[in-house]
């Protein structure tokens, strides 16, 4: 039975449908995705960058103009489980140039959002692309390129991560300061167009190979290599926002560094992060387990020499920048270790992980405040430190296996 035109596909064909392991890559499409990726995260981080303006402007608080970011977070995290779900007769092209579409929409609402009321419809919006995106991009790249080139794909789709967060908040604040807030918003519009107008031309055809459903995520859920490698996302991401998110008032604290300092320190963990996605990729591509467990041990120790040793200014700078780089190598590893343990239902695997993941940057992010005021900020680096040094335990012990 031929595609329909429409590009939408009949229950009786997906029943029939095997997934694909490409020959050849498609390096095209894989970097278009990487184009998405640096659009939604540039996108997601834009408020934080633009807060007191905008804030001004709509006339609230800088509290409330702060649920922008929530309001984002919380639908990307229903988003990502479900996008499978309500687009499983679709191809998957199609369904990421909609999400790319909802991309540009968001940014152009939140352009010219003349109330609260209509920022937060933005990043409602901008939630649903983000969430879609991160749950099938990984099923996405292991359509486009072979099994094997699968880490090197995600590591590329992953550097519009790196980029955006290098970039985004200080050329946002220049921008906002310079033209104002809704012009920074106009051009991650842009950007968003100028990503679809490549995805157009690159991303071939993908037909839906499986029936996502409910029923479907608690199947894919009882695999115990499922359930192991949401465990240890769950773990590195709690330990890596309980920990991390105060950073700064301990470089502020402890080593007494000057706020120009901490710009600096801050932006080589940004560097770091960028080297680190390529070396996970590098490593994952040979040995997958070793991928996956030594992000989180470097993070884990980065932590501790920060607690035993931070007072330093020169130790606390390279404990961040290697902070950096260990997290940067984390989204590869997983990805990876979740598309090769459900290589069937990679979509709702996918879906899973940035669900947990989001649950676990909000839980992080509270537990992390709670030990901050009640016990400083050393207990929230202390948490961290052991939260990712238990991910590293489990995943060496329970990890991923060599493909044979």
């Amino acid at each position: 039975m031929t595609e329909p035109a429409t590009g939408v596909i009949d229950d009786a064909v997906l029943d029939r449908t095997e997934p694909e392991e490409r020959t050849e890559p498609v390096w095209g499409a894989v970097v278009s995705l990487a184009l998405g990726v640096f659009g939604l995260v540039t996108a997601e981080f834009l408020p934080a960058s633009l807060l007191t303006r905008l804030a001004q402007d709509l006339g609230v608080s800088e509290g409330a103009a702060g649920q922008a970011v929530t309001a984002t977070a919380v639908v990307g995290a229903i988003a990502a489980p479900t996008m499978a779900i309500v687009t499983k007769r679709l191809d998957r092209r199609l369904v990421m140039w909609l999400l790319t579409v909802l991309l540009i929409v968001s940014n152009l609402l939140a352009a010219f959002a003349s109330s609260l009321t209509m920022l937060l419809l933005a990043r409602v919006v901008l939630g649903v692309a983000l969430g879609g995106f991160w749950s099938m991009s990984a099923a996405m790249a292991m359509r486009l390129v072979p099994m094997r080139l699968m880490p090197r794909a995600m590591s590329i789709i992953l550097t519009g991560v790196s980029v955006a967060t290098v970039t985004a908040a200080p050329v946002g604040a220049y921008v906002g300061d310079i033209w104002g807030w809704r012009t920074a918003f106009m051009i991650a519009a842009v950007v968003g167009a100028l990503t679809l107008l490549v995805q157009l031309a690159t991303i071939p055809s993908l037909p839906p190979t499986a029936v996502a459903s409910f029923r479907t995520l608690i199947e894919v859920l009882k695999r115990r290599t499922i359930r192991i490698a949401l465990l240890v996302v769950l773990l590195v991401a709690s330990g890596q926002f309980a920990g991390f998110t105060y950073v700064r008032p301990f470089l502020e604290t402890v080593p007494v560094m000057p706020i120009e300092t901490i710009s600096l320190v801050l932006l080589a963990y940004g560097i770091g992060g960028f080297f680190g996605n390529f070396a996970g990729a590098f490593l994952a591509e040979r040995n997958l387990k070793l991928a996956v467990g030594l992000a989180p041990l470097l993070i884990a120790l980065s932590a501790l020499a920060m607690l035993t040793l931070g007072a330093s200014p020169v130790i606390a700078a390279i404990a961040v920048a290697a902070w950096g780089f260990a997290f940067g190598a984390v989204p590869v590893g997983l990805q990876t270790w979740l598309v090769r343990a459900a290589p069937d239902q990679a979509e709702s695997a996918g879906g899973l992980m940035v669900a947990t993941f989001q649950v676990a940057i909000a839980l992080g992010a509270v537990f992390g405040g709670l030990l901050v005021d009640h016990a400083g900020v050393a207990s929230a680096f202390a948490y961290g430190a052991a939260a990712t040094l238990l991910a590293a335990l489990v995943t060496f012990s329970m990890g991923p296996k060599q493909p044979e």
